[in-house]
């Protein structure tokens, strides 16, 4: 077994697990929440030292160094799914992240923090975000109603979202110098702090970054067999868990820089992770293999999908008061809670 197999085969690392005892699982549990902790600190760390270092804004670290940390190995899980023929995961799988990102986890940094409105980045991004999202809906769409059979998203499509990437990272940076000075005088420069060496920025952000990935990847498993095991049932931990699972780096992400006090890292960490997630991860699953479209994406997760990204979009143009308002993020949480709740009724009627 190679450490590729482990980490993009659910089944290897499942196996791995089922043998262990009850304790051992636990123990595992609790040091993988540790290191998700901590990585996530690190990574937070890391992350501002380079904004001061570089003159970058932490909001733009966010939104390309940390989203695409934290959205590769989705990519990669989603390519391996396409390849295998699991189309559903691939594309469920980034569908799934955007709705989670956006709704879970930045309703939650509203609702727990006052994080600004950065309209020099958000006015951009913000569009891109919702315009790929849109652009991908009206492409499944668009096929689904010229196709006789099953619709697929075919390879032209995945490389087609894979060049807008290139292009997409390119003005990111772009965009980001033309407004580095503007967004820095937004941001807290009164820490006087001795600054660590731009490596050892990189070093705390890589290396938090991996612990984060890591911890996430076993930690999900480790409590999926636990909870089998003490009786809930797999349909409820299958809800949950695989959720929770792609969604995890973000998430931790987003406690952390709470918690430090730089909720701006979070909001560019969803901001890009939501487009990475349809450029990046569908782009390159599309590109791999192409992807069949299963029905209800038309009438369920892509409205879900749009809703979510829609109402985040109004909040920014309309937005008045400098920073999100709790009760924003009480919208965004409140819609992607009816998601699950749907999506496990949809599921549990169909068994």
């Amino acid at each position: 077994m190679t450490l590729f197999e482990w980490f993009v085969d659910e089944s290897v690392l499942h196996g791995a697990l089922k043998g262990l005892p009850g304790l051992l699982l636990l123990a595992i549990i609790v040091v993988c929440i540790f290191v998700l902790s901590k990585g996530a600190d690190w990574m937070i760390d890391g992350v501002v030292h380079l904004a001061r270092r570089t003159g970058l804004p932490k909001i733009v670290i966010g939104a390309t160094i940390v989203s695409l940390g934290t959205t590769t190995p989705e990519a990669i899980v989603s390519v391996m799914a396409a390849f295998m023929g699991n189309a559903g995961l691939a594309l469920g799988n980034g569908v799934g992240s955007i709705i989670a990102d956006t709704g879970l986890i930045l309703g939650l940094t509203c609702i727990l923090a006052a994080v600004p409105v950065n309209r020099f980045i958000l006015s951009r991004m913000g569009w891109v975000q919702v315009g790929a999202a849109t652009l991908l809906a009206v492409i499944c769409v668009a096929i689904a109603a010229f196709s006789a059979g099953v619709p697929m998203l075919p390879r032209w499509v995945g490389i087609f979202f894979l060049i807008l990437l290139a292009i997409y990272l390119y003005v990111s940076y772009l965009w980001a110098r033309q407004g580095s000075a503007t967004l820095l005088l937004e941001e807290s420069q009164t820490d006087d702090r001795p600054m660590p060496a731009v490596l050892l920025c990189w070093l705390m952000i890589v290396g938090g970054l991996s612990l984060v990935i890591v911890a996430a990847r076993i930690l999900v498993p480790a409590a999926s067999e636990l909870a089998m095991r003490i009786g809930v049932p797999e349909d409820v931990v299958a809800a949950t868990m695989v959720a929770l699972g792609t969604s995890l780096p973000e998430l931790t992400t987003a406690i952390a820089s709470v918690r430090k006090g730089h909720p701006e890292i979070t909001l560019g960490n969803v901001v890009g992770a939501d487009i990475l997630n349809c450029l990046f991860v569908i782009g390159a699953a599309a590109t791999a293999r192409p992807l069949a479209i299963p029905p209800n994406f038309f009438y369920f997760h892509f409205p879900a999908m749009l809703i979510i990204l829609y109402s985040f979009r109004v909040f920014i143009a309309f937005n008045r008061k400098g920073h999100f308002r709790r009760w924003q993020g009480a919208w965004l949480l409140a819609v992607y809670l009816l998601y699950v709740g749907l999506q496990y009724g949809l599921s549990a009627g169909t068994d």
